[in-house]
């Protein structure tokens, strides 16, 4: 399959306003978040508002947490409208040279989002339009293990009573409603999970507590829980019947579209570092040469061109994830892929910069401390390391679920 991984021309105006915003209006209060863990950054709503105003204009070419959505009436071999996923992923990476915590807590881009832009209908996408959505997937007895979600969800006449916790909800305090993930009925198990959209202020839901975390700290990260919480049976995404044969496919294929997008926030953090990184060497007298090689070279030099060739394949790993899925290709298998590499790349390169840049690295008067700890969670959070490199083996391989544990 040959795909030119180039950065589309129409493209690449977008990319630049992103670039812009990230070391314009992200960086210069990304020190000011982290230090202020749960106080809101009132400077993204106006910053929204430039987002939402792009969308409405079709400037924005489709980017953002809408941009997943296959437009209606696309056949198996067309793309999908304005190559969205590939806009969401390059304009993604250039926020996050800013600040991912910051990118994380913008308004309405939540990843609930993009699940109601992968499965709602179009009558639920009008009824949500405009809303921040959180995800609420994670619970207290599993983490990574979307297939032991515990929260259930009962019809009763017209209404859904769900009743569970959720762990781990980003945004969870400051979004207008959450995604949770529930069982219709635990004894079919997966194919009975099914995704509903639940609004702040409905009774029986309740923020019990924010984390306090170690990276992204400009994102709230929440615990909720359901207690005989009554949702319209509407406000379930895609359909209510219960299909045994095709399993969990349909919950998951909300991951195939937001694990690139993850993938993408750990290319734009290691890119940070790497830029930083480079310039710091430079001042140190350790010039990168990119037309020797590398053990002609200062081993520092060395280790930056060998942590630049590992963040590479990292972003071109994004890039064919998102064009796969832009071109209406399963992408399943490459998005892991994406998520895998990026992931591990983002910590390796994040820490091996604080490594290289020694005293400065590891203090406060530059970033690379913080990117270091940013980047973990992006290892972790759309399913971890070792979930990708599972999901990745069972699609080589062709086996299921149930034969490679």
């Amino acid at each position: 399959m040959s795909i030119n991984l180039e950065v589309p021309k129409k493209h690449r105006a977008l990319i630049d306003q992103a670039h812009q915003v990230a070391m314009n209006m992200l960086r210069p209060i990304s020190r000011k978040y982290d230090a202020a863990e749960h106080a809101y950054p009132e400077e993204l709503d106006m910053l929204a508002a430039m987002i939402d105003g792009l969308a409405a204009s079709g400037a924005s070419e489709g980017a953002g947490a809408t941009g997943v959505r296959r437009e209606a009436g696309d056949d198996d071999k067309g793309t999908v409208k304005n190559g969205s996923n590939m806009a969401s992923v390059t304009s993604i990476a250039e926020m996050c040279w800013g600040d991912v915590g910051l990118l994380l807590s913008m308004p309405r881009q939540g990843l609930g989002n993009s699940a109601i832009a992968s499965v709602a209908d179009e009558e639920q996408l009008k009824r949500f339009e405009g809303k921040w959505a959180s995800m609420a997937i994670t619970e207290p007895s599993f983490g990574s293990d979307s297939a032991q979600v515990s929260t259930t969800a009962v019809l009763d006449g017209d209404e859904y009573v769900i009743n569970g916790e959720k762990i781990f909800v980003t945004s969870g305090e400051r979004s207008d409603c959450v995604v949770v993930w529930a069982t219709l009925d635990k004894s079919l198990g997966r194919a009975a999970i099914k995704s509903f959209v639940v609004e702040k202020g409905t009774p029986g839901m309740k923020v019990e507590r924010l984390e306090e975390k170690l990276g992204i700290r400009a994102s709230d990260t929440a615990v909720i829980t359901f207690t005989d919480c009554r949702v319209p049976k509407e406000n379930l995404l895609g359909s209510p019947e219960i299909n045994v044969e095709q399993g969990f496919a349909g919950a998951m294929a909300t991951f195939d579209n937001t694990r690139p997008l993850v993938a993408a926030m750990a290319v734009g953090t290691a890119r940070a570092s790497l830029d930083l990184t480079r310039d710091l060497l430079a001042q140190a007298g350790v010039e990168v040469d990119y037309d020797r090689p590398g053990h002609l070279q200062h081993a520092a030099a060395a280790k930056f061109l060998q942590l630049e060739a590992d963040w590479e394949g990292a972003r071109l790993l994004t890039l064919q994830a998102a064009w796969m899925a832009d071109n209406r290709k399963p992408n399943s298998l490459e998005a892991s892929m994406a998520k895998a590499k990026a992931g591990r790349v983002g910590s390796d390169v994040t820490l091996s910069c604080v490594e290289l840049c020694a005293s400065v690295g590891y203090s406060e008067t530059e970033l690379l401390e913080k990117w270091a700890r940013d980047s973990k969670i992006l290892d972790i959070f759309e399913g971890t390391q070792q979930i990708q490199q599972l999901i990745v083996a069972r699609r080589v391989l062709g086996l299921t679920s149930a034969q490679l544990k």
